[in-house]
């Protein structure tokens, strides 16, 4: 199971520090990495954050003010250089309080209370009427930036390994993204053909049982995945 992580701290080394923390481990996926608590707003409202990795002492909105303001709640590491905000942390239900220099060992330490509770937690999906709720668009990450992608806008997503290219209308974007973590992210518009491939459905020009065609771009369809595209058939 794959955990997707953010980090928000005004300071670039100590982001720096937790994203080499979390490259070591393979279950964490890192979606953003945010320089202040509004800069990392709109990707709490349009993407499922599991884990969010929090400085407590920022300019402008602390971390624990900005935590308590939301609708919903990941679970939460603090960090911050000073004692004096444990209690804070704590108050807020927090996995766990990091003093920096956060050093890998006591790192680990808190990713592994995380992973205990997730094992005794029962999920939970956020009601509709949540900041979560499905959108026409989705951010990704792109060169330390939030880019905005129209759905409309999409004709197919293709997996690279780790890394997602998401075909457009007239460009193509490469980010740093599983496949099936973006999956989670788009709408019903989409439908998942191919271990590596998930096409908008209203993108297709022409199909057979073995391929999708888009702009003249052959797809191929998976056995595992052929269900999904009979479910399509029916509708059309």
């Amino acid at each position: 199971m794959s955990y997707t992580c953010l980090i928000i701290d005004d300071e670039p080394l100590a982001r720096e520090l937790i994203e080499t923390y979390l490259d070591k481990l393979p279950d964490f996926e890192l979606i953003a990495s945010c320089s202040s608590a509004i800069e990392a707003s709109s990707i709490l409202s349009t993407t499922k954050i599991d884990l969010l990795f929090l400085d407590i002492e920022m300019p402008v909105l602390k971390g624990t003010d900005f935590f308590k303001n939301l609708v919903y709640k990941p679970q939460v590491i603090f960090t911050t250089a000073y004692r004096d905000y444990a209690v804070d942390g704590f108050e807020l239900n927090a996995v766990d309080y990091l003093l920096k220099p956060i050093f890998f060992e006591r790192f680990f330490l808190a990713i592994q209370k995380f992973l205990e509770q997730e094992k005794k937690s029962i999920s939970y999906d956020p009601p509709e009427n949540t900041m979560h709720k499905k959108t026409d668009f989705v951010f990704v990450n792109k060169a330390k930036k939030q880019i905005k992608v129209l759905f409309d806008d999409v004709l197919y997503i293709e997996s690279l390994k780790d890394y997602i290219k998401i075909h457009l209308e007239n460009k193509t974007l490469i980010i740093k993204e599983s496949i099936s973590n973006f999956e989670k992210r788009i709408d019903s518009r989409f439908i998942r053909i191919h271990r590596s491939y998930i096409i908008n459905q209203e993108k297709i020009t022409a199909y057979t049982k073995n391929d999708v065609e888009i702009d003249e771009i052959e797809i191929p369809i998976g056995n595992s995945y052929k269900d999904n595209m009979s479910s399509f058939s029916n509708n059309s």
